[in-house]
C-alpha cells in the first residue's frame, strides 16, 4: 500500500519531525492540530472557544488537502488542559460536524505545545 504525505499551506507548518497527515489507501491519518494561525505560525489569542474554532479550521485545511472534509472523519481525539472546557468545546464541534458524528475520545492532559489549550487529532476515511 502506497503511503503520501499530505500539506496544506492553510494550516500551520509542523513544529516538530512529523506531518501534517499522512494517506494510506483509503485512510488519512491527520497530525494534532493546536490553535496555531497559519499566516504567523503563533498562537492565536483568545479564550477556549476561539481556540477550538482555530483547530478546527486548521483541520478542515488539513481534510480538503487530502480530497476530503471534516464530513468524512470517522475518529476524532481531543486532548483539553482543562476538563471544564468540555461543554464549550463540544458545541463548537457540533457547528464543524455533523451527524452522523464521528468516534471520538476527549482526554484531559496536563500542559500542550507553545501553552495551548487544546489539541484535536483525527482520522479519515476517504472511499477510493
Amino acid at each position: 500500500m502506497t503511503r503520501s504525505i499530505v500539506h496544506s499551506d492553510q494550516a500551520p507548518k509542523a513544529i516538530g519531525p512529523y506531518s501534517q497527515a499522512v494517506r494510506t489507501g483509503d485512510t488519512v491519518y491527520l497530525s494534532g492540530q493546536t490553535p496555531l494561525d497559519p499566516a504567523t505560525g503563533e498562537l492565536v489569542t483568545g479564550d477556549i472557544a476561539v481556540q477550538t474554532r482555530r483547530v478546527f479550521d486548521n483541520l478542515a485545511a488539513v481534510c480538503a488537502a487530502a480530497g476530503g472534509s471534516l464530513g468524512d472523519l470517522v475518529r476524532v481525539g481531543v486532548y483539553l488542559t482543562d476538563l471544564g472546557n468540555f461543554a464549550t468545546v463540544n458545541a463548537i464541534m457540533a457547528e464543524y460536524c455533523q451527524q452522523p458524528y464521528p468516534a471520538r475520545s476527549t482526554i484531559q492532559v496536563s500542559a500542550l505545545p507553545r501553552g495551548a489549550q487544546v489539541e484535536i487529532d483525527a482520522i479519515m476515511h476517504l472511499p477510493g
